[in-house]
């Protein structure tokens, strides 16, 4: 038998912890003196609090836990439970991921601040396109708001036009205008070029953007996620150049490989002289 102290130290939890664990019926002492109130493990219990211990750090709550290791809980529904909680932890990873990107490229741009390039920037007419759009609503213009909204409406933008027969005849096309809403929100249209009739219907919308008769244009590589360095850049090189931005840019996908690194992105900012 093992002091709670001695116990704690084998198990790697705190004596507090332990303490806690008895209170609420979790993990019992073996046995406790009835004197004066020591508690006293097994070594056999190590095996339960192990379990108790991977259970809490998997994010079940105490009450599911005990349920769990008191086999209240069915296999068929621990499994359930188990993948759920699974999905749960791979979404975390993938938005903190996502977020290391967004912090990498704010980096960059501080990095970079006083040596923007401006070779690359090219001042051009657009003309008009017709495209197929969805449109939803994010939070802000930041990457991390407009990445969860855009990337499930191409994922059901083009199931739709799978749907209808109709198929994309150039790049995609996303643009953004202020949200009706107001508060920093974002309309954000994710749309694609087709050669079918216009439409306004409830499951697609098919339109003709207009032309931009003067927009400053920019190549970016890599992630839309990593984007800020490159719009950035373009940002300094219409500041010092004599020009004003009329609008958000226009997000024009020429190359979408599977390995997003690979990507290549057109940004067109409509401008002014000032």
């Amino acid at each position: 038998m093992f002091t709670i102290g001695d116990f704690a130290r084998h198990g790697r939890v705190s004596v507090r912890m332990l303490r806690h664990y008895d209170a609420i019926g979790l993990l019992r002492p073996a046995h406790v003196d009835p004197a004066i109130g020591y508690r006293h493990y097994s070594a056999a219990q190590l095996s339960r609090l192990n379990r108790v211990i991977a259970l809490k750090e998997l994010g079940f709550t105490l009450q599911q836990v005990r349920d769990i290791v008191d086999e209240k809980v069915g296999t068929e529904e621990l499994r359930g439970m188990l993948r759920l909680r699974r999905a749960e932890l791979e979404a975390t990873v993938e938005a903190v991921a996502a977020r290391l990107v967004q912090v990498e490229a704010r980096l960059r741009s501080i990095e970079s601040e006083g040596h923007m390039p401006t070779d690359d920037v090219v001042i051009k007419r657009v003309p008009a396109v017709r495209v197929a759009e969805l449109t939803a609503t994010a939070a802000s213009f930041d990457p991390q708001d407009i990445g969860p909204v855009i990337t499930p409406l191409y994922e059901e933008l083009f199931r739709r036009l799978d749907a209808a027969g109709i198929t994309p005849t150039g790049p995609g096309v996303a643009y953004y205008e202020d949200a009706p809403e107001g508060g920093g929100a974002i309309s954000v249209h994710a749309a694609v070029q087709v050669s079918a009739p216009p439409r306004d219907g409830d499951d697609l919308r098919i339109l003709d953007l207009p032309s931009i008769d003067h927009a400053a244009t920019i190549v970016h590589r890599g992630p839309m996620d990593a984007v800020v360095p490159t719009a950035q850049a373009l940002a300094h090189w219409i500041d010092g150049n004599g020009y004003r931005s009329t609008g958000y840019p226009r997000e024009i996908t020429l190359e979408c490989p599977e390995n997003r690194a690979e990507w290549v992105t057109e940004l067109q900012t409509p401008v002014v002289q000032v």
